[in-house]
């Protein structure tokens, strides 16, 4: 069992920044793939970015160049940068992380970005 605890959503301006982070409990950690989801009102789950083992990262096409993802292992925290926040960011965010079968997921905190 894997519990995934987000923090950082908020209230920004268009063009501001905000920081995420999200907690992992459990061992191994560098081990595992940690993710970003998103999800807008009256809109699917979307990927936003991921981060493999070796530190090598992915991110969705609306966010290249504004968001980057990176990995604290001692800390077992995954986090995403957010810069260049458009009002189309509002949504939450999700924390996730693949194991075997299994895809755990955060609980998700909001970001709003105002216009």
């Amino acid at each position: 069992q894997v519990q995934l605890v987000e923090s950082g959503g908020g209230l920004v301006q268009a063009g501001g920044s905000l920081g995420l982070s999200c907690a992992a409990s459990g061992t191994m950690f560098s081990l595992y793939v940690m993710a970003w989801y998103r999800q807008a009102p009256g809109k699917q789950r979307e990927f936003v970015a991921s981060i493999l083992s070796d530190g090598s990262t992915h991110y969705a096409d609306s966010v290249k160049g504004r968001f980057t993802i990176s990995r604290g292992n001692a800390k077992n925290t995954v986090y995403l940068q957010m810069n260049s926040l458009k009002p189309e960011d509002t949504a939450i965010y999700y924390c996730n992380t693949p194991r075997g079968a299994t895809a755990y997921w955060g609980q998700g905190t909001q970001v709003t970005v105002s216009s």
